[in-house]
C-alpha cells in the first residue's frame, strides 16, 4: 500500500472522492431539501474551504518553499505563521470543507458521510509521508510544531 504514498495529487483526491459521493447518492435514498438550502449551504462550505486552502497556499508562497503535495522534501522552510497556527494541513482542511458541502448539497447522509474516507486516506497517503519527510529536513522544529498545533482543526 505503500506505493500509493504522496502519489495522487490531493485535489484529485478530492474529485475521486466527489464522484464517488455522487455514484452514493444516485444509488440510496437522500434526504428531501430544498435546492435552494442545499446550493447555499454547498456555496458557504466551498468559499470556507476555499479560503483555507487559499490561505495554506499564499503562506507557503510567502514563505518561498514548495506547495507541490507529491514532493514534500524539497521543502525550504517550515511554515508556521497565518492559518498554519491553527491547522498544519489548511489547504486538505479546505478540501474536506468542499466535500462536506458536496455531501449537504446531494442530501445523501451516506455520501456525507463518505467524507470520512477522504480524511482516512489523507491522513494513511499523504499527511503521514509528508510528516516524515517534514520531521527529516526540520527535526525538533517539525516535532514542536506538530505538538502545539492538530494535524486537521
Amino acid at each position: 500500500m505503500s506505493k500509493l504514498e504522496l502519489k495522487i495529487p490531493p485535489p484529485l483526491v478530492m474529485i475521486i472522492f466527489a464522484a464517488a459521493m455522487w455514484l452514493i447518492s444516485i444509488t440510496f435514498p437522500g434526504i428531501p431539501t430544498p435546492g435552494e438550502i442545499r446550493g447555499a449551504a454547498f456555496g458557504m462550505l466551498a468559499l470556507l474551504g476555499f479560503s483555507f486552502a487559499l490561505a495554506g497556499a499564499l503562506a507557503f508562497r510567502k514563505a518561498k518553499t514548495t506547495v507541490n503535495p507529491t514532493k514534500p522534501g524539497s521543502a525550504s522552510s517550515l511554515v508556521t505563521s497565518g492559518i498554519y497556527k491553527f491547522t498544519r494541513n489548511p489547504m486538505y482542511v479546505g478540501l474536506l470543507c468542499i466535500l462536506i458541502g458536496w455531501g449537504v448539497f446531494l442530501s445523501n447522509l451516506f455520501a456525507l458521510a463518505s467524507a470520512a474516507g477522504f480524511v482516512l486516506y489523507m491522513n494513511r497517503f499523504q499527511i503521514a509521508p509528508e510528516e516524515r519527510a517534514l520531521e527529516a529536513l526540520f527535526g525538533d522544529a517539525f516535532q514542536a510544531y506538530k505538538e502545539k498545533v492538530r494535524r486537521w482543526l
